[in-house]
């Protein structure tokens, strides 16, 4: 009887990929992931290929770029009939088991109005199997769990507001009304932990997905203190906001504030005191997060299962955290989109505590699981899969820059950003394009693109329009323009109709793409 292969891929939402590798992380205490990078091979320069949260899922759970599945906004659908990591893996058997959420925006086509799957944004990802549902405006097991357990709040929101012990005025980083063995943190992997002993023995994939440190910025004890905000980097940032919004029009537009990052302070003003101290709350929920998955691992070797289990830990994004005086994702800078990525494959022993440097991208963890098991990577697939990396080996043809995009639209109601652009739902978007020394920024509308060099100032000086950098704005417009006549969708342009009925050419086979029946199953 053959062994089991397991899969388990764990996402931690919004976790900035410095604090695990790079200049935050000496600020922060994360043992378990350290240990962690110790077993598995770390990839420094991962990069999510879309933001926010629902595209960026998306994303990693289709193994395609924005500009094909078209899910570019959190509420925006993703199409049906596209191939998932959930749909393939059922092909290979496996139940695609959810302990979470994907923020999925299921397709009105084929669901009644008034069906639940698309009253939420949130809902789960088409033939994924929810064990246990864990959405950042819902979360109904886990209130019941509360309830259980004694606590009291009228409002859903109530708790993810600061309280203070002894009545008083709450401060920024005063605990939560719940204690750290109530947290949705420790829920959802308590809930993990009492259900997985139930598929010992047999191979199984599950996908964990951790809503922390997502705001709104509140920890229960001792997280909520853990770090000292006086201890802290400040920002990375210009001098004022204005210096900001004179870089390119697209920063002058209103954004996401300190004040909408944590509940119940609506007038907080953003003063170096109040985000410091949100600063080290975010990393006070980091470390709980860090806690919880060194329980996950813990299990795994206990059980047996640790070398039968390909491990991916990573984030859906990055965050701002006040860094050129924005919060959240919305954004063009690294912060944003930089994720931290770390695998263990149990047969590349001989890579374990290695770090790769090759550009890696979002949409490369889904070819990577489908590899691992041995099913086809569908032709719809832009990712690719990362074994080869991981045994060691870069492939001469592997990427050499990484390209992500934004949509700052939203087609029914106006987005600020809009109304500051004077830009329509088919324009408010823009393509990032990073290579080993500069990052482009081009926009869809009639805007001007931005230019950094990180060999100098990065990104804090915009040479687009600099003369001795024409030669390079107009190198990275033609590859990322490459990238774009490359990189369609292939979901049936690999296919002919022929005499002898349909046939298939494999994007992803080694070597040539050969031809094959067409499989309807």
């Amino acid at each position: 009887m053959s062994r089991p292969r397991n899969v388990l891929l764990v996402l931690i939402d919004q976790l900035r990929a410095d604090a695990v590798f790079g200049a935050m992380a000496k600020h922060v205490d994360l043992p378990n992931l350290r240990a962690f990078q110790q077993e598995a091979v770390s990839f420094t320069r991962n990069f999510t290929v879309v933001n926010p949260c629902g595209p960026s899922r998306a994303s990693i759970l289709t193994g395609q770029y924005a500009m094909n599945h078209r899910a570019v906004r959190n509420g925006t659908p993703l199409r049906h009939d596209t191939p998932t990591v959930a749909s393939e893996m059922r092909k290979a058997g496996y139940l695609p088991m959810l302990f979470g959420y994907t923020d999925t925006s299921n397709d009105p086509r084929v669901h009644h109005p008034k069906d639940p799957r698309v009253q939420s944004y949130e809902y789960h990802m088409a033939d994924f199997h929810e064990m246990l549902e864990m959405r950042l405006e819902e979360s109904f097991p886990w209130r019941a769990h509360l309830r259980k357990e004694g606590y009291h709040f009228d409002r859903y929101w109530d708790l993810y507001r600061p309280v203070a012990p002894d009545g008083a005025a709450p401060k920024l980083n005063d605990p939560a009304i719940y204690a750290a063995k109530d947290s949705d943190t420790a829920f959802l992997t308590d809930r993990f932990l009492d259900l997985m002993p139930g598929y010992h023995g047999q191979s199984w994939f599950a996908h964990l997905t951790y809503i922390r440190p997502h705001p709104p910025l509140v920890a229960p004890a001792p997280y909520n203190r853990m770090y000292d905000p006086d201890t802290l980097p400040l920002p990375q940032r210009l001098p004022r906001p204005e210096d900001e919004a004179a870089l390119h029009p697209f920063f002058a537009a209103p954004g996401a504030t300190a004040a909408s990052f944590v509940e119940g302070f609506d007038d907080l003003e953003p003063t170096d005191e109040n985000i410091q101290t949100l600063r080290a709350v975010y990393l006070g929920l980091a470390s709980e997060v860090d806690h919880h998955i060194g329980r996950v691992i813990d299990y795994l070797k206990t059980s047996g299962e640790y070398d039968d289990t390909l491990v991916i830990i990573s984030a859906d994004h990055g965050e701002m955290l006040g860094d050129r005086h924005a919060w959240g994702k919305h954004s063009v800078f690294d912060a944003a989109y930089h994720t931290p990525l770390m695998i263990r494959m149990p047969e590349a022993a001989a890579q374990v505590g290695t770090s790769v440097s090759a550009i890696t991208e979002s949409i490369d963890l889904m070819p990577t699981i489908l590899d691992w098991v041995g099913q086809e990577v569908p032709n719809s697939v832009d990712g690719r899969s990362l074994l080869p990396l991981l045994h060691g080996e870069a492939p001469a043809d592997w990427r050499t820059f990484s390209v992500s995009e934004l949509d700052f639209a939203d087609p029914i109601t106006p987005t600020p950003h809009q109304a500051a652009l004077g830009t329509t739902p088919a324009n408010s978007c823009l393509t990032i394009l990073r290579d080993a020394r500069f990052t482009l920024v081009q926009f869809a509308a009639d805007l001007p693109p931005l230019l950094f060099d990180h060999a100098q100032d990065g990104e804090m000086v915009n040479l687009a329009q600099d003369p001795d950098y024409q030669s390079e704005v107009l190198r990275l417009t033609r590859a990322m323009l490459q990238h774009r006549l490359q990189n369609q969708d292939h979901t049936l342009s690999y296919d002919m109709i022929t005499n002898d009925g349909p046939r298939r050419a494999l994007r992803h086979a080694a070597g040539q793409p050969r031809a094959t029946g067409v499989d309807n199953a």
